[in-house]
């Protein structure tokens, strides 16, 4: 009987509590909110000023451009066609960027087409044969994102190559390329094949692959330009068509012998090319000078760290307090290079010149971030002393350095 009037009584509340709440109109919601806790905030920032040391701010010497007479304008120079500058982002590929926009000056100046070539797609495949080195190398191989100009002639020849629109090489949404992450993992992974000693090169290449692919994307094994279809290689075959046997990579270093071709022994000529040309400076330098003036622009690679290289004049000079400009020669050359105060680490495309109180400057394009911070966006001012002294070389069409290429035996 209690047990009776027991589910009688729960029966009854259940359904009056059911009835109450179906009359009620004003049921609770739930929303997402952020956490917020301003006086513990409040906290926090008192201590930390409290803490707060008296910041040091790093300070470079560089040189003071008061009063240097610059160039100003991109219309001062004598220029070729390019395609407007673009940022490489966080990359360590500006010997991509400036040796496509290269090639896309010399579609234009031999075919007369304004192309536009996609750097990734370089990319890509440049690091599967860096990969695929060090792993037949054991890991004695560099695996970086640096390169050579030249190193984009050897993956044209073999993968082809695409139009940007084919393969950017970002995510939706994503602005400015960023290997960061994506090379970091590369590299762990190889590292840690190479503590291992398993060297499975096809297991290898595959695990490099999946890693662009998440970051990069899949490059394309076909796309279409204005109604047809193209392989990458019939693309370069058909719609490039350039000769990457027609350029030449010109050189000038001491220590090595002059009108022979030669190794540029840095790391980021990673396969060991031994096809740079060397010759003597003034050589070099008169070649550069007399080529921008037929027409010609060239990739060109070298040091940017110096004193008298600075962003926010655009502007790349030698200081005297340096080395005065009459004392720039072989030997100042080879001796910033042996003692490492001079480096590949740049890579640049030279599109124009201007003659200014007897001596060259040159205009030149560049990717990197630092030539953004001026008001002619993407571009530097290089002095002709500058070049001489701490660019290293030059790739450029076989046909604009004619008489030096006669010099050399083979």
């Amino acid at each position: 009987m209690k047990k009776l009037i027991a589910c009688l009584l729960t029966t009854v509340f259940i359904l009056s509590a059911s009835m109450s709440f179906g009359q009620d109109e004003n049921k609770s919601k739930g929303i997402f909110v952020e956490p917020k806790n301003e006086f513990y905030d409040e906290i926090l920032k008192t201590i930390g000023e409290f803490k707060k040391q008296e910041k040091t701010v790093d300070k470079t010497f560089k040189m003071d451009f008061t009063g240097v007479n610059l160039p100003n304008s991109l219309d001062e120079f004598k220029s070729y066609w390019h395609n407007p500058p673009i940022s490489q982002g966080e990359t360590g590929t500006c010997w991509d960027f400036s040796t496509t926009s290269f090639f896309e000056s010399e579609v234009y100046r031999i075919h007369k087409k304004q192309l536009k070539f996609s750097e990734m797609y370089t990319d890509y495949w440049e690091y599967a044969e860096k990969a695929k080195r060090f792993i037949e190398e054991r890991g004695n191989s560099a695996f970086g994102e640096g390169s050579e100009a030249n190193a984009v002639q050897k993956i044209w020849k073999k993968y082809g190559v695409v139009p940007e629109e084919a393969y950017t090489g970002m995510k939706p949404g994503q602005i400015f390329h960023d290997h960061s992450k994506m090379y970091a993992e590369m590299n762990d992974y190889l590292q840690n094949i190479k503590k291992s000693n398993s060297w499975n090169e096809e297991e290898a290449i595959s695990t490099i692959k999946s890693i662009m692919n998440h970051y990069m994307g899949v490059p394309p094994e076909k796309f279409t330009v204005e109604g047809k279809e193209y392989t990458p290689k019939e693309y370069f075959e058909k719609i490039v068509d350039l000769n990457m046997d027609d350029y030449v990579d010109i050189f000038s270093l001491l220590e090595k012998p002059y009108w022979q071709k030669v190794e540029y022994t840095v790391e980021d000529n990673w396969w060991h090319n031994k096809d740079y040309y060397n010759v003597p400076l003034d050589e070099w330098l008169n070649a550069i000078k007399k080529a921008v003036r037929n027409g010609y622009t060239m990739a060109i690679g070298g040091d940017v760290s110096e004193p008298g290289y600075e962003s926010h004049v655009q502007a790349a000079m030698i200081p005297t307090f340096d080395i005065p400009s009459a004392y720039i020669d072989e030997n100042a050359r080879e001796f910033r290079f042996s003692n490492h105060t001079t480096t590949d680490d740049h890579g640049i495309h030279l599109v124009g010149y201007e003659n200014k109180d007897g001596k060259d400057w040159f205009l030149i394009k560049d990717s990197g971030s630092g030539s953004r911070n001026a008001k002619n966006k993407g571009y530097y001012f290089y002095h002709e002393d500058y070049v001489k002294l701490k660019m290293m070389d030059f790739l450029i069409h076989k046909d604009a350095v004619k008489d030096l290429l006669s010099k050399f035996k083979d």
